[in-house]
Formats: C-alpha cells, structure tokens, sequence
C-alpha cells in the first residue's frame, strides 16, 4: 500500500468518524427539542413520580451535560444506556438482538439482487433490442417503480393466503423467503438497468474493438474487459445498497411480522424511548458510512486505473 492510498484511506475515516458525529450531535438535540417526554404517555404518573423517573435516566440533569455524558458513554464503553420503555433492558443489547436478524434478512437480499441483477444486466446488454432485452427492461421497470409494501402485500396475498406456499409470519426460517425476495425485487430491478447501460457503454470503447479485431475470444472479452470495467457503477451502488437494505428494512419487517431491529425502531419512535431511538439511529448511520468507505476503497480493487487523491 503507497502513501497516497493510506493518506486516501485515512481521510476517508477521518470523515466517517466526523459523519457518526454530526449523527449523533443532530439526532440528541433534536430528540431533546420536540415537544413532550417519554413519560407522558404513562397512567397516573405525577409530578413526582415523572421527576423520579426523569432523574433514574438522567434526563433532569442540563442539556450539554447530558450530551458528554451520552458522548463520552458512547465512545468509551459503547454503551447507549437503558431503554426507556423495555424495562431492564440495555439498548444495545435490544439492537443486537434485532441486527441478528436484520443483517441476516439484508445479506440475502443483497447476495440475490448482486448476482441476478448483474446476470441479467449482461444478457440484456449483450442481446440488445432482442425480445429478452425488451423483456427484462420492462419487468425491471416495474420493479423499480412499484413501492416495497405494495409489493411485500402482493407477495402475501399470492403465495401465503392463495398458494400457502410460506408463512405469512417471518419469525421462522420458511417466513423469511418473502421478505427476502421483497427486499431484493428493487435493488435486483437498478442493479440489472446499470449493469446493462454500463456494459453498453465499455463494449463501445475502443479497446474492445481493438481485441475483437485481434481475434480475442468473444469469452474472454466479454467476462475479462467488458464485465469486469463495467462493475465499477454497480459497486459505488451495492455498498450504500447494502446498508439500505439493512436500514430500510422497517416497512417490509412490520409487513411481514420480522423480529429485527426495524419493529424495535418503529416502536421506540412511538413510545418517544430516547435511549432506543439514540441507539438504532447511531448504529444505522455509522453502518450507511462503513458500507460507503468499503465501496469508495473497493473502486482500486476493480479498476487499478483509479488513483487516490
């Protein structure tokens, strides 16, 4: 590894560690501004009783001393503190537990568009204007435009309630088939339309010209130029990619009933948990941050023309 790619790698940390901040530093002051407490939504609950309660969580102390202290928590220990609402519980205990399946929901997912998305992306550009072309592009079209819980209800609605194929409920391994395909039907639809476009794009060039008239086997310059350069666009778009689909999982768990972190999210949004909402949140963002400093690094791998600067 040269200097430049080091410098590259430590700049591009450097901003993700000042990204979680800025996260962290929005999310608390504006959880504090909104108007109400967590507390109100409690039977019976007195001006004492909710002081007891607001000093139990620290939450009577001023501001900017609860803010270092969330701060300094955060950074030494890890730790989000107590949910508010899930007596007894740590938040990141609540986060890990939903992540397990979450993560496992979203890997799939994203395993599922990457290959068929690209596979597909490759035979419609190779086959360009044929039937199949026309074909694809149409059905990936209207997997692109159509929502995921429109999509995630017609998904119940045929293979659970007509055909009984799976489980309407995700908390078993078969529940989990629907959420997958639903969450993979979107990202599996833009990754085929950019894979083809790109592709269309490198067997245009001149280089492949070049081998085709140089006699290179149509093999070798289909999956050893054409394939290989025109992934750089689908890899600046599977790293945010995958950490969307772990993210933006919350409409397709409630739909489907799936244990993860979505319905922990959701729920802590409406019981106005603070603690669980600070937490998701953080953990979220700083996985959409990772998964871009992965993809942006990615890029010399693919491509060793790129230069860090």
């Amino acid at each position: 590894m040269n200097t430049k790619t080091l410098l590259y790698i430590l700049k591009r940390i450097g901003l993700a560690v000042l990204t979680v901040w800025v996260v962290i530093t929005v999310t608390f002051f504006v959880m504090r501004a909104v108007p109400g407490g967590p507390f109100l939504g409690e039977k019976a609950v007195t001006p004492e009783v909710q002081a007891a309660l607001e000093a139990k969580y620290g939450l009577d102390k001023p501001l900017m001393e609860q803010y270092f202290t969330y701060l300094k928590d955060i950074v030494t220990e890890l730790d989000f503190g107590p949910s508010i609402k899930l007596r007894g519980r740590m938040v990141m205990d609540v986060i890990a537990d939903g992540m397990k399946t979450s993560a496992k929901l979203g890997l799939m997912a994203a395993g599922i568009a990457l290959v068929v998305g690209i596979v597909l992306g490759s035979v419609a550009a190779l086959r360009r204007n044929s039937i199949l072309d026309k074909v694809i592009m149409v059905v990936t079209t209207a997997f692109v435009s159509m929502p995921s819980f429109i999509m995630g209800t017609l998904l119940l609605l045929v293979f659970s309630m007509y055909l009984g194929w799976f489980p309407a409920n995700g908390s078993t391994a078969e529940g989990l088939v629907l959420p997958v395909i639903n969450l993979s039907l979107y990202p599996m639809a833009y990754i085929t339309r950019l894979t083809r476009s790109s592709m269309l794009d490198v067997l245009g060039q001149d280089y492949i010209r070049t081998a085709r008239a140089k006699g290179v086997s149509s093999v070798k310059i289909i999956f050893g130029h054409a394939l290989k350069n025109s992934l750089i666009p689908v890899i600046t778009y599977f790293g945010p990619m995958l950490a969307y689909i772990v993210t933006g999982s919350l409409v397709v768990e409630q739909i489907f009933a799936v244990p993860g972190i979505g319905r922990s999210f959701v729920s802590s949004i409406t019981n106005r948990d603070y603690p669980m909402i600070m937490g998701t949140t953080i953990v979220l963002a700083t996985l959409i941050v990772v998964m871009n400093l992965i993809s942006d690094i990615l890029y010399k791998v693919v491509d060793p023309r790129i230069t860090f600067e």
